[in-house]
């Protein structure tokens, strides 16, 4: 008894040890998913194409001669000779291609395409894009792509009604594209790297040096808010790619302003955990007018000689919101508190906006508020 007791004490001791850590974890990130990697980026990628196969709701030639003259070149190039001809096919739609190459794809790899129709096409459903050249802002192809393309959205109509779900004339072509040339980036040989903040602050890229030079003394260095320099220091037996392996799985506490974004728009409030409110008052109310018609038929009497008549009744009713009161919001120390006590107001979202920019001029919230 006296040994199982002693083995649940060390049981209890370890999992009170435990705790802390695991809460301090659970608030952490990896240093991977808060920076960026200098150069280790996408690239975009843009083409024209035609899509084939459509049912009659392709281009309307008429309209759009840029697709009669693709089709021509297009046909020409495979022998064909259509020179002089009209073309009114409405099976060919002229698309752009858009594609985002990933950091470090290597020839022969594959990659998903986006494809928009360009002339009055009214849907792209059942096409297949002809093989179609990508290219970046220099001017140089990096991949070719093909295939059938898959639409989300439908389109039917009538000769009186119509119905539609999602957009019909973009669809994605997965894995649709080749990569045929490589965006050259010998990140082996450099001797430094920067990690670049998604939310520059200088707290946090404080933290996150601080985090790697007790890992590895000496190799990160803080520039400025948004950029954290590394370079391998004398004890590191590898390469600038091997600490940078090692180092993003690293927890770091992330910082963060204080910042309400709101949009009026949706009536959408998003608060930060850092937002605070100093003591304030607030009284809440709206006018509230309605109006109701319910008109009246007047009959005559019989052999009255009279007419039947639509007598107009109108009942208005206003609520000026009387009888609020006022109520105090802020001075905890949680955002959940200041959520509550705002709550606790019966606002809706709407109100809760103009309610904040209010706060906001009177000097009493503590935070940014950007509207959007």
């Amino acid at each position: 008894m006296d040994r199982f007791m002693r083995i649940l004490s060390f049981l209890l001791l370890a999992l009170a040890l435990a705790l802390p850590n695991t809460a301090a974890a659970r608030n952490a990130h990896r240093i991977k998913d808060i920076v960026d990697v200098e150069n280790v980026r996408e690239n975009q990628l843009v083409g024209y194409g035609l899509v084939v196969g459509l049912a009659g709701t392709g281009d309307r030639t008429r309209n759009t001669p840029f697709t009669e003259e693709s089709v021509q070149a297009m046909l020409e190039r495979m022998g064909v000779n259509v020179r002089g001809s009209q073309l009114k096919t409405a099976n060919v739609a002229a698309v752009s291609i858009t594609a985002t190459m990933p950091a470090f794809a290597r020839s022969g790899s594959r990659i998903d395409v986006t494809v928009s129709a360009i002339g009055d096409a009214t849907s792209l459903q059942g096409g297949t894009l002809i093989a179609s050249s990508l290219r970046a802002l220099d001017g140089e192809i990096y991949a070719v792509a093909q295939g059938q393309v898959s639409v989300s959205g439908f389109k039917a109509q009538g000769a009186a009604a119509s119905i539609s779900r999602g957009v019909s004339t973009s669809a994605r072509i997965a894995d649709g594209a080749i990569i045929e040339r490589e965006v050259p980036y010998a990140l082996r040989s450099a001797t430094s790297l920067k990690l670049a903040l998604k939310n520059p602050d200088f707290t946090t890229a404080n933290q996150i040096a601080g985090v790697i030079n007790s890992a590895f003394a000496g190799t990160a260095e803080v520039l400025d808010p948004a950029t954290v320099e590394l370079k391998p220091g004398p004890g590191f037996p590898g390469s600038v790619v091997d600490l940078v392996a090692r180092i993003e799985n690293l927890p770091v506490s992330v910082d963060q302003p204080a910042k309400v974004i709101v949009n009026e728009a949706s009536g959408t409030v998003v608060m930060g955990s850092n937002v605070r409110i100093s003591p304030v008052a607030i009284a809440q109310g709206g006018l509230t007018i309605s109006i109701a018609e319910t008109p009246q038929v007047s009959q005559p009497a019989p052999l009255s000689q009279g007419q039947t008549q639509v007598v107009p009744r109108t009942q208005v009713a206003v609520d000026d919101g009387s009888g609020r009161s006022l109520g105090t919001v802020g001075g905890e120390t949680s955002l959940s508190s200041l959520v509550a006590g705002l709550n606790a107001l019966g606002v809706s979202p709407r109100d809760l906006i103009t309610i904040l920019q209010a706060v906001k001029s009177a000097g009493a919230l503590q935070a940014d508020i950007e509207v959007q």
